[in-house]
């Protein structure tokens, strides 16, 4: 008994760690965006870590993760080094992506972690077709895929979740509900806002879940994969959460109220846990220096790549031997 508990007692605090991390790389993220290190368009995902902390623990190595343009916290959880993302993010040959994507576009085949999408809803037809083909295959494997509010407003969502259902496809419909389509709230654009809900008439299970608890969303997330991966067909769940920082850096956010962003910072779901599992100062003092050495080495890292000569900047844009395109 007391041995269990210990191992739980240990999973909560590697779940903490995770979530520590996520945040502590955004935060630095910002610093280095503001001295023009990283460049281009940059989504932090500071105050929705509890969602990929706890829904990725559901998955295998052999299951795939589709992710969206915010999409830093899945890849850190899925296994991506820190500093394959911090070098992508520096544009560098040495990045998860050579350098060609950046922070919308990181990608890892052999974590079959694919992307990181710049288009609102644009993993979702990505992940039924790996899950289809997994099914023709006869891999009992899980597609995981992510996306968030404002995806539900557009036409592939409904075509891929009716395939999905219609097909009986092994996905996990991950729902990041963060009320805000960028800059429209969730009951602007939606007379419905119980996503869930609106999941269901597809006839697949599709459930709620407070997205600021850990391990809510890790116990719910575990239910639903393991009936996907036992052939239950898909599952859906909407997780409700909140981003304490704008859409993105270029984003004013001048549409929130700033009391409604403080409210639900007193919900942070790493003080939550904290608070829950009664992690002492000291502690948090000890992975808190444990992940600023990871994210130091990872600046290093980055900072020590190469960006891709001019060259080259054709390749993989035009096929190995047709005009502009290179040599095989």
């Amino acid at each position: 008994m007391t041995r269990a508990k210990n191992a739980l007692a240990e999973h909560r605090r590697e779940l903490l760690r995770q979530m520590l991390r996520i945040r502590r790389f955004e935060e630095k993220c910002v610093e280095l965006y503001s001295a023009a290190k990283i460049r281009g368009f940059l989504h932090l995902y500071i105050g929705e870590e509890a969602v990929a902390v706890g829904a990725l623990q559901a998955l295998t190595p052999g299951d795939k993760v589709v992710s969206t343009y915010r999409e830093h916290g899945h890849a850190l959880v899925r296994g991506i080094p820190a500093s394959s993302i911090m070098a992508e993010m520096y544009g560098r040959m040495n990045g998860c992506s050579h350098g060609r994507g950046g922070s919308m576009h990181l990608f890892d085949t052999e974590r079959r972690f694919y992307g990181g999408n710049a288009i609102v809803g644009g993993g979702l037809p990505l992940a039924i077709g790996l899950a289809l083909a997994d099914r023709m295959r006869g891999e009992q494997r899980v597609t995981a895929c992510f996306f968030g509010d404002g995806a539900v407003a557009e036409g592939e969502f409904h075509e891929c979740l009716n395939l999905a259902a219609l097909w009986e496809l092994p996905v996990l419909f991950c729902c990041e509900n963060n009320l805000y389509a960028m800059g429209t709230a969730l009951a602007i654009e939606h007379k419905q806002t119980d996503l869930a809900m609106r999941a269901s008439t597809y006839e697949m299970p599709a459930w709620p879940v407070d997205g600021m608890d850990v391990l809510a969303v890790e116990e719910t997330a575990s239910h639903a994969a393991e009936a996907v991966r036992e052939g239950g067909g898909p599952h859906f769940l909407e997780l409700r959460t909140y981003r304490f920082r704008a859409h993105s850096m270029y984003d004013p956010d001048r549409y929130r109220d700033r009391a409604e962003i403080e409210e639900w910072k007193r919900r942070d779901p790493i003080d939550a846990l904290v608070r829950r599992e009664k992690i002492s100062s000291d502690e948090m003092t000890v992975i808190d220096k444990e992940v600023a050495g990871e994210i130091s080495d990872a600046i290093e890292f980055a900072e020590a790549g190469e960006l891709e000569p001019v060259e080259s900047l054709t390749r993989f844009v035009y096929s190995p031997g047709s005009p502009g395109g290179g040599p095989p």
